[in-house]
């Protein structure tokens, strides 16, 4: 099957001024045969069934003399059917063409009313017809609009972030441009020279590089973390081969020559719990005997022996 690459209807711009001014121009008795020359009529339609009738039928002339004539003929038939469904407000001399609306519909005999159902609308602008999108081709616009729009949103923000650890996630900030009038104003004193110039952008650039450097660094250490944290080394690492491994060191000689005694206090201040020990000490003195000799122990008797007279 073949293809075309034809626009789609809604698309499309179609305008023939020749026959605009044939017809003498647009105007109320002539926009439905001025439409009918369009690619968008249909010649099926009641509209061309009555035009051709009126035009080999003497007593059907009078039906495409006025617009009026010619719409109250079609709303006597049933069927496919094109016909003015809003007109200009003002279509006096020097008011212009203003803005035609044309539906097509189908129509069906029904009482009380008629059953109409319309299939599209058109407007006719000047010597111009357009075909009216329909509500699904309009929001499916939009949301490929707003689509690709926050599209470049998220890719303009991901440039601007940035993140530091100490500071964590930010955006950077355009630096904000002075008015022509202060430039002018400012003193040529405080103007820097081209080599400070340069060394300040040196600086600023080289501040920029170690911050991106320490971004990465700390994003990378992260990541390690993140990844190995559950891990762990032994104190004491194996060496050796297998039938010959042997621990690199016990790890006494370490904790031996970390112990250390605690600072004794060799002070000999008084204190608050050694002065109610010496008051019970006190207590517990033997009385003195008289003539200041020391009592004499009495001797035990060893059972079973009698003392002797003298």
């Amino acid at each position: 099957m073949a293809t075309t690459n034809e626009p789609p209807p809604d698309e499309i711009q179609w305008r023939h001024p020749s026959e605009a001014l044939r017809i003498g121009g647009i105007h109320s008795n002539s926009v439905l045969f001025y439409f009918a020359e369009s690619p968008f009529f249909d010649r099926t339609s009641n509209n061309a069934v009555i035009f051709s009738q009126a035009i080999f039928n003497p007593n059907m002339a009078h039906l495409i003399s006025t617009r009026e004539a010619f719409e109250g003929r079609l709303k006597q038939m049933s069927g496919l059917e094109f016909i003015v469904a809003q007109e200009p407000a003002e279509m006096g001399p020097g008011m212009g063409t203003g803005v035609w609306v044309i539906n097509k519909q189908t129509r069906r005999k029904r009482e009380p009313e008629d059953e109409i159902i319309v299939h599209a609308t058109y407007y006719v602008i000047g010597e111009n017809i357009y075909m009216a999108p329909t509500l699904a081709d309009i929001l499916s616009f939009r949301m490929v609009t707003i689509t690709d729009a926050l599209g470049k949103c998220f890719a303009a923000a991901d440039k601007a972030q940035t993140w530091s650890p100490a500071l964590g996630h930010g955006y950077k900030v355009t630096p904000s441009n002075t008015n022509a009038k202060e430039k002018a104003l400012e003193s040529k004193g405080t103007t820097p020279m081209p080599e400070g110039q340069g060394n300040k952008a040196t600086a600023e650039q080289k501040k920029t590089t170690q911050s991106a450097l320490d971004s990465r660094l700390a994003e990378h250490s992260f990541m390690i973390h993140m990844q190995y944290g559950g891990d762990y080394m032994d104190e004491n690492p194996i060496t050796g081969k297998p039938g010959e491994f042997h621990l690199t060191s016990t790890g006494r000689k370490d904790k031996l020559q970390t112990l250390t005694l605690p600072n004794l206090d060799t002070s000999f201040k008084k204190s608050a719990l050694s002065e109610p020990e010496k008051k019970d000490v006190k207590g517990e003195k033997t009385p003195k005997t008289p003539t200041g000799m020391s009592k004499l122990k009495r001797k035990k008797s060893k059972p079973g022996a009698t003392p002797t007279s003298a």
